[in-house]
């Protein structure tokens, strides 16, 4: 291609996005107030990691007799950045000034108010961790579990999202459930209500909704979904109970789908793989879904060999 060919095209080309620029109110972020950083708010994440499992994630070493100095500059430097990128989830949400002295304050207040729940987020992730090494012989150690299991990153990831959830932070909780999906496979809105002792082995595919209730001591494995039956009144069905209620000492297996609002799975109760239930379960239940007949037939391999093998690769 000629210079003045490719030039002519590229022109073209922006035109065309400028217009969509123009046309397209929600493509255009460049005149409004900034959204929330997503890579701030991942260095936020991480460093609340770092607080509540010290030595476990970025340091080479860590001194208990330095421990004091260590959680006060952390938790300064959390509250700091937290608190910026709450004040600008607040004014693009509200249309308002990032400097607005109600928002400033607002934002720091939360701030604040959520750092003072890491003592208590600390001994519920103990109990996940707990639940974990309990639930799984080929853990090895609790260490193990909190160093590389990705069910307790994306459970440690809900909990803090949730208390941000709970204080009606816009944008920032779902970015961080967003991250924690991305990097486990595992999506749990941070809307979702979960007790203590929780553990997801495998986790890769689970999908746990807004207004899922958990209570203490459940179990869930790869590819479970607890979701809505259908969300084809959208916005119309916020605020509505969606999702199910998983009672206290479920365990349900990969590849369950449990739907519904109204759909409680009492506690004590053992929800089989692949089963789709949409209906409430009583306690102390077993549901199962009923195994496929297998049928085995002999193979004379002396006769059949070029049958079965494909030997043109």
């Amino acid at each position: 291609m000629k210079q003045e060919e490719k030039s002519r095209l590229l022109d073209e080309l922006v035109q065309e996005i400028n217009k969509n620029y123009e046309e397209i109110d929600l493509l255009n972020a460049l005149d409004k107030p900034r959204l929330p950083d997503r890579d701030r708010i991942v260095t936020i994440i991480k460093a609340i990691r770092r607080l509540m499992f010290p030595g476990y994630f970025g340091q080479h070493s860590f001194d208990k007799a330095n421990s004091h100095y260590f959680a006060g500059e952390m938790l300064s430097s959390i509250i700091e950045e937290l608190k910026k990128q709450i004040i600008t989830a607040f004014s693009y949400n509200e249309k308002a000034d990032h400097r607005d002295p109600e928002i400033v304050d607002r934002a720091e207040r939360i701030s604040y108010d959520f750092a003072a729940q890491f003592p208590r987020i600390q001994r519920v992730l103990m109990t996940d961790v707990q639940a974990g090494y309990d639930g799984d012989p080929a853990s090895l150690s609790k260490e193990a579990i909190i160093s590389s299991y990705p069910g307790l990153n994306a459970i440690f990831v809900y909990r803090i999202a949730h208390e941000l959830y709970l204080r009606e932070v816009p944008f920032i909780p779902r970015i961080m459930t967003e991250y924690a999906h991305s990097k486990t496979g595992i999506d749990i809105n941070p809307g979702a209500t979960i007790g203590e002792y929780f553990f997801i082995d495998h986790g890769t595919g689970v999908v746990i909704g807004e207004t899922t209730e958990i209570g203490r001591n459940v179990k869930l494995y790869q590819g479970v979904t607890l979701g809505a039956l259908s969300t084809r009144q959208g916005q119309l069905l916020e605020g509505v109970k969606r999702h199910p209620t998983i009672c206290n000492n479920v365990t349900i297996y990969s590849n369950a789908s449990v739907l519904g609002g109204e759909t409680v799975i009492g506690a004590n109760s053992t929800i089989g793989g692949n089963a789709f239930i949409t209906e409430s379960v009583p306690a102390n239940t077993r549901v199962s879904v009923e195994s496929p007949e297998l049928t085995f037939k002999g193979w004379d391999w002396e006769q059949n060999d070029d049958e079965y093998f494909d030997w043109n690769i």
